[in-house]
């Protein structure tokens, strides 16, 4: 199921995957990305690209989508966890809002779908 929720998230334009730890961050735009998986490990990206990442699928134990207020908009995004609760990547949703800071009820929907066909917190 890890495999499908990424391959989903792919298809979507404008969702930027975060991985982070405490020494680093990388970014990742959505937008044309292939993505793959052998045995446990899920590429994302060209693997001789300019950038890619590989996750470990074994590792990642959770997933959640998160609406959070912050204090002009609500960020909307899927959080993926190790087995600790550590966040290990994050896909957000960017873009959802137009130039009248309002929220683009199109966007709104293709993360509220992506919600319903998960389920809120999912457990791999």
């Amino acid at each position: 199921m890890l495999l499908d929720i990424l391959s989903d998230l792919l298809k979507i334009d404008d969702v930027l995957l975060i991985l982070k730890n405490n020494a680093a961050v990388s970014e990742i735009r959505s937008n044309s990305m292939s993505i793959k998986q052998k045995e446990k490990w899920i590429t994302i990206g060209d693997n001789d690209g300019p950038s890619h990442m590989h996750i470990n699928a074994e590792l990642i134990s959770s997933a959640e989508f998160v609406e959070e207020e912050k204090p002009d908009r609500t960020s909307f995004s899927v959080r993926f966890f190790d087995q600790s609760g550590e966040r290990v990547l994050g896909a957000f949703f960017t873009k959802m809002y137009d130039q009248n800071n309002e929220l683009i009820a199109k966007r709104k929907k293709t993360y509220g779908d992506l919600c319903q066909k998960y389920n809120s917190k999912i457990n791999f």
